[in-house]
């Protein structure tokens, strides 16, 4: 009789279903048949609450520094960070411990008498939803993998071993089985909005349906367009170019509808305040109209450590703070709300007529960039619980008339003026201070106490939003020749954004837009290399601003009596912290199988230059 590794709950735990509470990380140390297992309904609900905690694959707030490994933020905390490759396993995915854990559940819920099949809908819906995105994440990491359809396989001897080896399916493969499960789950899933978007509904599962397509599509589409695709022999890595458009019509299809037919909006609450509208949108939980998946977090139980380990040092509510800062690469990509060019970032400048350019405040060269910079980055001067978070490295005075920049400790003071403020940026090894001149604010929690070992922060973590169906739906009509569709999806983002609405439509302004509109949010990685960029943008050159971080540190004018005594100055620079630009080889495109599978099982092929 096959059995389950859990530990159950009361039933009011098991009523917790979806939320971070405790239960989702501990260590299963009892087993249960499968007629003790399902012969309770709440025992049913608390191994799916098991389930739901076990598929945060990837980057996440749950990992501090999954956001320094690419571009849009840097390590702060202590020393140098010298990375500069990427490591063949990097957020790879292999868990197949779940998918025979979900088969297993499939099978008992099919058996079980406590729940009738009305009751037995949503659940099956649940794990095969949760069984598609975890085949997701191990597609998107490895390619084309093995496909174990809803068995659950057992050994018994070393005679019963072939039967359980399966080999590769091929990458197109994979991703049909995906949509095709997530069409199934949806069909059985409600369709209503889930409390803090805890636990999937039949939104979630067209929204990864829609993912999985346009991942499909953009594989089929620029890996053939690359002098050497990447692919194997039999298909178990690259999808046949004649496929793309099959797969850019599905991902269309199935966006727009959860775009006309979801209860989902783009929410937009605040007509003058959009920067705070964005923040909203992504970060606070009650009446969010935006987010359609995500891990939630709940106090007592589970809760997460992000805005303990990056709060502003200012207002910080324990040791900790300043683990890891947003990059000036990232925040140029927030373009000019008056720009001529709107859809392109922007760099900020520093030089003007061969000498400093003087800002009048602090904040000047951000307040007039899209407002999902305010919502995504706190730069010098904004505002963050309450209180003007001052960034200063120190300050420019002038010295037998030439200017010359003076640093001190942090909280430091000199001619009456602080020198450094406390919040930094300053250059140096030790713990707790910022080094690239920003802060997060994305997923930073205001609420008290949230940044304290003893309680961590409630905040979740989005897996979808519905943002990204109108951007996934840009992209495909973009590339199935549907000009005006694009426009229209692409402009209903940058309307709720704040910024100018595009009357054309380039590649570039899509890839744009996916940057700034889910910063932090785990989608550049993967989108850069779906679109086949990583190796051009962390190309390992040193020299190269793409493939190094950049910082951006502000200094006040210290010098009475010169017209600019008061004003501020910006110095830009690679980032001493990361002193290697970031270097994605071709082999990174798809992890590399661990040797121990493949001696487990010989037929399994292994990947490109593996």
């Amino acid at each position: 009789m096959n059995k389950f590794k859990y530990i159950i709950l009361s039933a009011v735990s098991a009523l917790m279903l979806g939320s971070c509470n405790g239960f989702l990380d501990q260590t299963p140390d009892q087993i249960y048949t499968n007629d003790e297992m399902f012969g309770d309904a709440n025992m049913i609900k608390s191994i799916l609450a098991n389930m739901y905690g076990r598929v945060t694959y990837g980057q996440s707030i749950f990992d501090d520094y999954s956001f320094t490994y690419i571009d849009e933020a840097a390590k702060c905390d202590g020393g140098p960070d010298y990375r500069s490759t990427f490591e063949d396993d990097l957020w790879r995915t292999y868990d197949y411990e779940f998918v025979r854990n979900v088969n297993q559940f499939l099978q008992g819920l099919k058996e079980t008498k406590v729940l009738n099949d009305e009751e037995k809908k949503p659940l099956e819906g649940e794990v095969r939803f949760l069984r598609a995105w975890c085949y997701f994440n191990m597609c998107r990491s490895l390619g084309g993998v093995s496909l174990m359809g809803d068995s659950v396989y057992n050994y018994t001897s070393p005679a019963s071993l072939p039967s359980l080896l399966k080999a590769r399916s091929t990458e197109a493969a994979t991703y049909d089985y995906i949509i095709s499960e997530c069409e199934a789950a949806a069909s059985l899933l409600p369709s209503t909005i889930q409390t803090h978007s805890a636990r999937a509904n039949k939104w979630a599962a067209e929204m990864l349906e829609a993912r999985a397509a346009i991942y499909a599509a953009s594989l089929a589409n620029y890996n053939n367009k690359m002098s050497n695709p990447i692919k194997t022999a039999g298909g178990e890595v690259g999808i046949p170019a004649n496929l793309a458009e099959q797969y850019y019509k599905k991902a269309l299809s199935v966006a727009t509808d959860v775009i006309s037919k979801s209860p989902y909006k783009l929410q937009d609450n605040y007509a003058n305040n959009k920067a705070q509208n964005f923040y909203e949108a992504t970060s606070i939980k009650d009446n969010n109209t935006e987010v359609i998946w995500a891990r939630d977090c709940k106090y007592p139980g589970q809760t997460n450590g992000f805005t303990k380990d990056n709060l502003p040092k200012s207002v910080a509510e324990d040791i900790d703070n300043s683990y890891a800062g947003p990059t000036l690469n990232l925040v140029e990509q927030f373009e000019p709300i008056d720009t001529d060019t709107p859809g392109e970032g922007s760099k900020i400048v520093t030089i003007e007529d061969g000498t400093y350019k003087f800002y009048n405040s602090a904040d000047s060269p951000f307040t007039n960039r899209d407002p999902r910079l305010w919502g995504s980055v706190i730069y010098p001067s904004a505002s963050f619980k309450g209180s003007s978070i001052m960034l200063q490295a120190g300050q420019l005075v002038k010295e037998n008339n030439n200017w010359v920049i003076k640093t001190g400790s942090l909280d430091s003071e000199e001619n009456g003026y602080t020198l450094t403020s406390i919040n930094g940026p300053l250059e140096s090894n030790q713990q707790y201070i910022n080094k690239t001149g920003f802060y997060f604010r994305k997923f930073m929690d205001e609420t008290p106490s949230s940044a304290t070992r003893g309680r961590g922060s409630e905040m979740w973590w989005p897996y979808f939003r519905i943002s990204e169906a109108y951007m996934i739906a840009s992209e495909a009509a973009f590339e199935l020749g549907e000009t005006e569709a694009a426009l229209t999806n692409i402009n209903a983002v940058r309307t709720r954004a704040g910024v100018k609405p595009l009357t054309t439509i380039t590649f570039d302004n899509i890839v744009h837009e996916n940057e700034v509109e889910f910063a932090f949010e785990g989608h550049r990685y993967y989108d850069m290399k779906r679109w086949r960029l990583a190796d051009k943008v962390w190309n390992g050159n040193q020299n190269d601003e793409g493939a190094r971080h950049r910082r951006l540190w502000p200094y006040r004018v210290v010098a009475p009596g010169d017209p600019h005594n008061g004003q501020w100055v910006f110095v830009e620079d690679f980032l001493f912290m990361s002193p290697n630009a970031r270097y994605f080889k071709l082999q990174n495109y798809y992890n590399f199988f661990d040797n121990d599978w493949l001696n487990k099982n010989p037929k399994l092929v292994k990947n490109p230059y593996q």
